[in-house]
């Protein structure tokens, strides 16, 4: 096959163990990320394959009409809802996808909540400069730790937060709340609640219609001007442009993020606020997360090829 790997952007997809699985295959690999659609066909028109990873190139209809060629998606992760199935299935395209793991993610954003509350990045930055104990942090022992949605990662966040002997306070859909509740934590009356009595809260919620927009200007402005807001998840679940009015009003007093609207981000207004902290999606980008997503992404794409069962069609 000839395979196609775009926007590997740390060009560290040819050092994982499981790249040795495409042994005999042709495999291009790309280190930048392109959004023109005559540059996505020039790299994908004689790729019978491409190994996507996770959402950051969008697959349309457009796209697909003009790679006849293209045969196979295999995806990293569970995710595909940047691919046009119906336009796959159109064109004569299978999509594949693996699995995934939320203990690097939920890692990343416990970092960016010590990092935050305990100044971690300002003091680094003023020590350099010469700069001796600049800031006040704020400890976790007896606070608050809100979590919107209890899924995979939501429970890891929560059993953090219990570790460093916070009060955590679940909502979320029912059955949300009804497994936050059978794990015997707080369950908040309402969302509004969530956000007046969290000092940290974490948002741990998939991007659908359903939530898209779901943390309004109004759940922001109830929030304490001490509270931290934590998003690994994704961008849009808060309402556009809500974030940084709330930031610049103080309520909440700080934000740690690790995802944007668009991405890769090379400017950004927020980036400019002194209460703001930011990664660049690296939550799932970690050594362990990426040779099983990869792993899982080869052996389906080997499998198709072959023509045995594939685990993971998405349909």
């Amino acid at each position: 096959m000839k395979i196609v790997i775009p926007d590997d952007y740390q060009d560290c997809v040819r050092h994982l163990d499981a790249f040795a699985k495409l042994e005999g295959h042709e495999v291009t690999i790309y280190d930048d990320s392109v959004t023109d659609q005559d540059a996505l066909v020039e790299r994908f028109r004689d790729a019978d394959a491409l190994v996507l990873i996770r959402e950051r190139t969008p697959i349309t209809e457009s796209l697909l009409a003009r790679l006849p060629r293209l045969k196979a998606i295999s995806q990293t992760g569970g995710g595909a809802a940047h691919v046009d199935m119906a336009a796959c299935k159109r064109h004569g395209v299978t999509v594949m996808a693996g699995t995934g793991s939320p203990y690097a993610a939920a890692e990343l954003t416990w970092g960016l909540v010590l990092a935050a509350m305990r100044h971690i990045p300002e003091e680094f930055e003023n020590l350099k400069a010469g700069r001796w104990q600049r800031t006040l942090g704020t400890g976790l022992k007896g606070r608050t730790l809100g979590i919107f949605g209890y899924g995979k990662i939501g429970k890891l966040i929560a059993r953090y937060g219990q570790a460093f002997e916070m009060n955590v306070l679940v909502w979320g859909r029912e059955g949300t709340r009804a497994r936050a509740a059978e794990a015997g934590l707080d369950v908040a009356a309402s969302q509004a609640e969530l956000f007046e009595r969290s000092d940290v809260l974490s948002l741990h919620l998939r991007l659908n219609d359903d939530t898209r927009g779901i943390v309004s200007a109004e759940d922001l402005a109830r929030m304490k001007p001490t509270a931290l807001l934590v998003n690994t998840s994704r961008a849009p679940l808060i309402e556009a442009g809500a974030l940084e009015a709330a930031l610049r009003e103080g309520r909440p007093g700080r934000a740690a993020v690790d995802v944007f609207d668009e991405e890769p981000v090379t400017s950004h207004p927020l980036l400019a606020l002194p209460n703001f902290l930011a990664t660049p999606h690296l939550g799932y980008v970690e050594k362990d997360s990426y040779e099983l997503y990869f792993g899982d992404a080869f052996d389906n794409l080997l499998a198709f090829d072959a023509g045995r069962p594939v685990k993971n069609l998405v349909e």
